[in-house]
Parts: C-alpha cells; structure tokens; sequence
C-alpha cells in the first residue's frame, strides 16, 4: 500500500469519457428479518476467511519492513513471511503460519524499484512480489511484442531467478464500457461503495471515471440526480470521490434479489477469497493473486493495485470488491472476460478512504 496520496478536484466542464461503466450499489430498503438472516455454510466459510486476512494483514504492518508479505494457504489459514526465529515466535502466538522468507524484503523491493525505473511507461506490463515463493512476478499481455518484449526480456534476465515471467491473454486496459447504474456526459460507470465524510454522504468509483465526468445521474436521460465529482485521481491511483444528494445504503447488489452489508474495509491478502459483482457480469468470485501490483495501462501506470482471478468484462468499472461484509476495493482494469476467465486489478479502498478521511456507510 502507499502511503502518500495525491488527487485532484474535477473542474466542471469536463470532457466526457469515451466509454464508461458499471454497477451501483445503492439498494431498495430491506426488512429487519433479510438483515438478520443467518450465514449459509458458503458465507460462514467466506467469513472465516475474512478473518484470517484480517489477522495475516494486522501482522504484516507490525512487521513492516521486516516481511514480505502474507497470504492464505489451500486450507485457508494465514501464512506470514518473516526474517527472523523472533518473528516467527510472534507470527505463531497471534495464531498465524510463519514462513521464513527465501529473500529478503530489502532485495524484493530492490527488484520493484529497478522494475519502476525501467519499465514504467511501456504499456501491457506489471509487476507483484510473490510472499509465497519470495520471487517477483512479472507480466506481458498480447501488447507486448518485437522490441518491448525483447527489453522486457532483457530485464527480467539481469535479475535471475528471482523475476518470474507470466503472459496474460488479451490486452490490459480499463473497465469502462457499458453498464447500468450511474451516467454522466453520455458516459456509464459504476458506484462502488457508499461512504461518509464528515458527516456528508458520498460515494466512490473509478479514478479513470471521475476524471471526466462532473455530474452523476441515476438514468440515462439526466433526470435523476445521484452526485457531483468533487476528487479524483487516475493513472498513479484510480479511485474518485462522488457528493450525493441523498444518502446511500451500505450495502452491494448480488445480483440475485438479495444484498450483502458492507460494514467496515480492510486490505486484501493473497490467497483470499473475494467476490465482485456488477451489472454486465453479475456476480463473479475468485482469489487474490497479488498486492501492492503495478499495472502500466496505455493510459498511464496505476501501481499499489490487488490483483485477482475474478473475470470482468467492459461496464464491470468502478464496482466494488469484497470479502463477507469487508470493502476491499475498486475494479480497475484487467483482461479477458468470463467465457474465458481472465486476470483483474483492483484498487485498494482503504487508500481513498483515507486520503479523503470518510469510512464506509
């Protein structure tokens, strides 16, 4: 995750995006009883770990520097990579896996700058730190041929076995096409989730949304007035700031006639089962694959993104992902789509969360 954000406030007047959209979340009122229902043994399952990345992720920022992150095993327990015997101990007593890290943190990050230096800029590329095999996972998609493969090539020899190369079908772009839900300028995109700020009531989506439209409605036609963009940021991150007229519910839209409650956020760990849902796909599940990932998209580099095996396909942008009643972030972009399965990035919700001081409704 970075810890330093930059936005920018949207001018009215914006040029319209030229494709856009996704999902809304905001919900019919639902009685007492739905709210009250118990867990199937899916989401009790979902819930159990939902706990456990909580717990992997509480220990890798006490860490810090100290590992190179955490992830879920096949039987869903928290494994977290240390450096040391005194670690490990601590790691064990909170009821986590230790995993004592092939290379260290300092060389892994290492690799991440030398990859940011040199590669930043060629589209179709990126990058993610593997906490469980302590190696660096570089990607190419159908974009990357001739020369820039060559020098992609080239970099990922220097560094040897610890750079993993992987190619991802199709190419990598943003999600911003078609959909339901939330229009702007002749454009569509999706609310990801309902958040407060200081008292007020707003709500997130896409950077590469809220870059160009200033005024959100419920319809196409313009009647229904949602929101006016007040932030937002894409590349570096993709995330945007919506003030809406109303009150949103704190829920997401399952696409089945029920709702799931979003009661808090928290980061996502590898190895986690998520679910995304939006109105061109529905709801999609899969697994966290990567954090902290750069992304270079033809329109610029995102980096600090999840990566996931969920499919998405164009109108999926700006939707929310989540684990049980967890926010855990933003679609962003990714390729393929869900005849064929494909890889997604996500930009994590708790960076837009704190960067504008709100927490979700």
């Amino acid at each position: 995750m970075r810890t330093a954000v930059t936005w920018t406030a949207v001018a009215a007047g914006s040029a319209g995006l030229v494709a856009g959209s996704l999902y809304v979340v905001r919900m019919p009122d639902r009685s007492g009883d739905e709210k009250q229902a118990a867990l199937t043994g899916e989401q009790a399952s979902e819930a159990r770990r939902g706990s456990a990345g909580v717990l992997a992720a509480r220990l890798t920022d006490r860490l810090g520097a100290r590992t190179a992150g955490a992830y879920l095993d096949p039987a869903g327990r928290p494994v977290v990579t240390v450096t040391n015997e005194g670690d490990a101990a601590m790691v064990r007593a909170a009821g986590a896996v230790p995993k004592l890290t092939e290379r260290s943190p300092a060389a892994l990050n290492r690799i991440t700058a030398t990859l940011r230096q040199s590669m930043t800029g060629v589209p179709g590329t990126g990058w993610a730190v593997d906490p469980a095999t302590s190696r660096v996972t570089m990607w190419t998609d159908d974009s990357v041929t001739g020369t820039r493969m060559a020098t992609v090539r080239r970099t990922a020899r220097q560094m040897g076995s610890a750079v993993r190369m992987v190619h991802i079908d199709g190419r990598l772009r943003p999600l911003a096409f078609g959909g339901d839900a939330i229009f702007g300028q002749g454009s569509r995109c999706s609310l990801g989730f309902n958040v407060v700020r200081n008292g007020q009531p707003f709500f997130l989506t896409a950077g590469h949304c809220g870059n160009s439209v200033r005024n959100w409605t419920a319809d196409q036609g313009g009647s229904q007035f949602l929101g006016r963009t007040v932030a937002s940021s894409f590349p570096g991150d993709d995330f945007a700031l919506v003030r809406t007229a109303q009150p949103g519910q704190g829920a997401v839209n399952l696409y089945n006639g029920q709702a799931r409650d979003i009661t808090e956020a928290g980061e996502a760990v590898v190895g986690q089962r998520v679910v995304r849902t939006g109105s061109t796909t529905g709801l999609a599940t899969g697994r966290v694959t990567a954090t902290n990932a750069t992304v270079n998209y033809p329109e610029g580099t995102v980096s600090g993104l999840i990566q996931t095996t969920v499919c998405a396909e164009p109108g999926d942008s700006g939707g929310p992902l989540f684990s049980g009643s967890t926010a855990l972030g933003l679609t962003s972009g990714g390729s393929g789509n869900c005849q064929i399965g494909g890889v997604t990035f996500f930009q994590p919700v708790t960076e837009p969360l704190e960067a504008f001081g709100a927490e979700v409704s």
